[in-house]
């Protein structure tokens, strides 16, 4: 008996000491963090980019991010799903596609909330603001880490828009949003709420006439070889946030959970520049490869601004919690205009 011990007591201790260095490698491996995005080479995929660089700078291999982007690991709504379930650890997105998450998320798509691209950035990178932002989803099991600017939408269509008439009658696919499906159907388009994804065979079969969003994406996606005219109607400013689930996180440790919410503090701090070149970069591809960039006239534009302003604080006024949202989002605006 003794001597069984003895052997079991051998193999048991032979058993550890191999096993020492398989687990130094696996504490050397550090955290796994799939960051994904369904843009490529656009603000969101350099936003993943500095912000993998920035924890491998402070962290070392504690953290180990891979990027996933150009929908990877699936379409916007199973990206979602996977933050939410803890299957995908970090999801970059316009805070727009996660409004079905939680309706308040829509404050950041209101028309006209926003003078400039320089205006937002003041607003959402104000501490009390950008604090408040990035709460927003933690009931429902999700950490906001980064908050930035993205674009200002415009709308490709196959039929070019020159007048807000010639929306009349378009299938235009919109963000999952009230604040761009119903400005689309005020002015007589079928709104086509869908995945980025699916988009380019949607608009190559004509499901859809046209799609709203940033030029960078457009540009990047090369959709000037299925649709010529992109129109800069500017109703509101993409926004798009970094968002990672909550359980996950709420395990790293707390130096790690440190580093990661400051690491994303400043990347949303200095990718302003970037995107704001980037976007001028976009529109000198847009017409490099045969697109055309057209605007609104000016009485038309305004008189759209006008009427989706109203259109706006009513959507947003319909529910306490979103308006309640809207009106603390709003006083940040005017006191940091």
């Amino acid at each position: 008996m003794t001597c069984i011990t003895r052997r079991a007591l051998g193999r048991t201790g032979l058993g550890a000491l191999a096993a020492l260095p398989l687990a130094r490698a696996a504490r050397a491996q550090g955290t796994a963090m799939k960051m994904a995005s369904a843009t490529v080479n656009d603000v969101q995929h350099e936003w993943l980019r500095r912000y993998d660089a920035a924890l491998k700078a402070r962290l070392g291999d504690r953290v180990n991010a891979e990027i996933y982007p150009a929908s990877q690991l699936g379409a916007i709504p199973r990206m979602v799903e996977g933050l939410l379930l803890g299957t995908i650890e970090s999801f970059v997105t316009p805070t727009s596609f996660v409004v079905p998450v939680d309706p308040r998320m829509q404050v950041f798509d209101a028309p006209g909330l926003f003078r400039s691209p320089e205006h937002l950035q003041r607003v959402i990178t104000d501490p009390e603001t950008r604090a408040r932002s990035l709460a927003l989803l933690e009931g429902r099991g999700v950490k906001g880490i980064g908050i930035f600017y993205n674009s200002p939408v415009v709308v490709l269509s196959r039929k070019p828009i020159r007048t807000l008439a010639d929306l009349r009658g378009q299938k235009i696919r919109t963000f999952a949003s009230p604040l761009q499906t119903r400005p689309m159907e005020h002015f007589g388009a079928t709104p086509v709420p869908m995945a980025l994804s699916e988009v380019m065979p949607a608009l190559q079969s004509g499901a859809i006439d046209g799609l709203l969003a940033g030029i960078p994406v457009l540009s990047a996606l090369r959709y000037y070889d299925v649709a010529k005219t992109v129109t800069e109607i500017h109703p509101a400013i993409v926004i798009s946030v970094f968002l990672v689930n909550k359980r996950w996180y709420d395990r790293l440790p707390a130096d790690v959970r440190t580093a990661m919410a400051e690491e994303g503090a400043r990347v949303d701090r200095d990718i302003f520049a970037w995107t704001t070149g980037a976007i001028d970069e976009a529109n000198k591809a847009w017409t490099a490869g045969g697109g055309e960039i057209v605007r609104l006239p000016a009485e038309e534009q305004e008189r759209m601004m006008r009427e989706l302003s109203v259109l706006g604080e009513g959507i947003l006024g319909t529910s306490a919690p979103v308006k309640a949202e809207y009106e603390a989002l709003r006083r940040a605006a005017e006191r940091l205009a």
